[in-house]
């Protein structure tokens, strides 16, 4: 399994990034999500 997962790190490293990214961005939005009943 472990060499499963390397495997696919290898092939999509250039992917990688942009997908750390987007991951960040929708948990952003989650939380702001959260919490704007919170702000009225």
């Amino acid at each position: 399994m472990f060499a499963q997962i390397k495997t696919v790190i290898e092939r999509s490293r250039d992917t990688l990034l942009s997908d750390a990214i987007g991951a960040m961005a929708l948990m952003v939005i989650l939380v702001v999500g959260l919490h704007l009943p919170s702000f009225s």
